[in-house]
């Protein structure tokens, strides 16, 4: 899309829009990852009343994946109406469906308190937290993108990212204090029920930043397109994916080096799940910067080339990652699940909100992106579960092999996937083919 047609904003309205996106999408992140903290650590036996370790983490991982399988739904919607009423609406609905969900399955009865009805109602509110989650994504990355200058874009659109490891530090130092503060059951369920004050805060944010310039424009020139969902899919169905595939090695690594790993070390009798919790925390903390490095090296050198490095770690690491963690060192343990954040998933994530947004004209620019996005998210939700069930038949090696494998596909993908980085290509950049073709209201 020719950028030069929108005012561009300053770099201070910029910054402030992206702070806003990313404490947004980490209380976001914050309520969808402490789910899967618990499903690995608790859920089990609360939920499931199995006294066997690996089915209640599998019925655990089970419901885990419902969130994810419900993300293309949120996907769906936040892109219909990002893309016809604006970004800014979409971001409001979705921090209060995930916030409400997240409070109430902290305040669910277990299986003994409520027998069958427990993990009904904990699946239900599930399906509604992965709503939440899918309609967040796009609109809170487009918010800081379409802001942005068109030259710092890879900068500005990392910022937002920041949300995930932000909030994953959140998650997992929420569990590490409350294990110390509290007993019982009240031990997970006081990070879902803190997460009251955290929305109400991450909405106050998100109502101070203006709409996106570009939807405004898109709006003033009549461009709104009546089903922006429909048509993307129609017409850029190729894109979206591409997309899907460029995200595997990046959310699925994820999942295998977070969730599953803290479940691996139970099952094999390895660790405690603190060190992997701990390596997760130093891992996202490293994070908070490494995404800004990458997001900058972007917008210098190609959206590709910097996506490429964690790609092709993914590739590399697998079967050191988990050779690491076998070691039982704790030191090992927490080096292992740190890289892998840092080498694996920062470089993609960072430059996932630049490279994704260029791919489409600012009219159906949210259902593509968010389309593609949580249309991986599908198969990384099911991973965890995987990786279990693959471990429980031949070892860690699977899931080492697994990982890989991920890295294997988003290369290739990456590989035919058009550079789009303005100082790589010049602006303006091509347009995809629905940017001319699309039907307006």
């Amino acid at each position: 899309m020719n950028t030069t047609s929108v005012p561009a904003s300053t770099r201070e309205n910029a910054a402030k829009v992206s702070f806003a996106s990313m404490i947004g999408s980490a209380v976001e992140s914050y309520d969808f990852f402490i789910y899967g903290t618990a499903a690995a650590a608790y859920f089990g036996p609360i939920f499931f009343h199995t006294k066997e370790p690996i089915i209640g983490i599998l019925a655990a991982f089970a419901t885990l994946a419902v969130g994810f399988l419900m993300r293309p739904l949120g996907g769906y919607l936040a892109g219909h109406f990002g893309d016809r009423y604006g970004r800014k609406t979409v971001l409001f609905w979705s921090l209060l469906a995930m916030g409400g969900a997240t409070v109430l399955i902290g305040a669910l009865p277990t299986y003994e308190q409520a027998g069958i009805l427990a993990p009904i109602l904990l699946i239900l509110l599930r399906m509604i937290q992965g709503i939440g989650f899918g309609a967040e994504w796009g609109g809170a990355v487009l918010m800081a993108f379409e802001h942005a200058p068109a030259k710092k874009r890879g900068f500005f659109g990392a910022v937002p990212q920041l949300g995930i490891p932000l909030g994953l530090l959140l998650a997992n130092g929420s569990f590490l204090l409350s294990a110390a503060l509290f007993e019982g059951d009240w031990v997970w369920r006081m990070p879902f029920l803190i997460s009251f004050v955290m929305v109400a805060i991450g909405i106050f944010i998100r109502l101070q930043v203006a709409e996106s310039p570009e939807f405004e424009k898109a709006k003033a020139d009549n461009q709104i397109v009546k089903q922006p969902a429909l048509e993307v899919i129609r017409r850029d169905w190729r894109t979206i994916v591409k997309i899907m595939g460029l995200r595997l090695a990046e959310t699925g690594g994820y999942y295998i080096t977070t969730s599953f790993m803290l479940s691996y070390v139970v099952l094999a009798k390895i660790t405690d799940t603190h060190h992997v919790l701990w390596g997760t925390l130093i891992g996202s903390a490293l994070g908070l910067g490494s995404h800004l490095l990458y997001g900058a090296l972007s917008d210098k050198y190609g959206r590709r080339p910097i996506f490429l490095i964690g790609a092709i770690f993914t590739i590399l690491f697998g079967i050191p990652m988990f050779m690491l963690i076998n070691t039982g060192a704790v030191t090992m343990v927490i080096v292992a699940v740190a890289m892998s954040l840092l080498f694996s998933h920062d470089p993609i994530f960072a430059v996932e909100s630049s490279w994704f947004s260029e791919q489409f004209p600012a009219n159906v620019r949210s259902s593509g992106i968010s389309l593609g996005y949580n249309g991986a998210s599908v198969v990384a939700g099911l991973l965890p579960f995987i990786a279990t069930g693959v471990y429980s038949m031949v070892g860690w090696i699977g899931p080492a092999v697994m990982f890989s494998l991920l890295g294997v596909i988003s290369t290739w993908v990456a590989l035919h996937t058009r550079e789009t980085a303005p100082a790589r290509v010049g602006e303006p950049a091509r347009q995809p083919a629905s940017a001319t073709k699309a039907r307006t209201v």
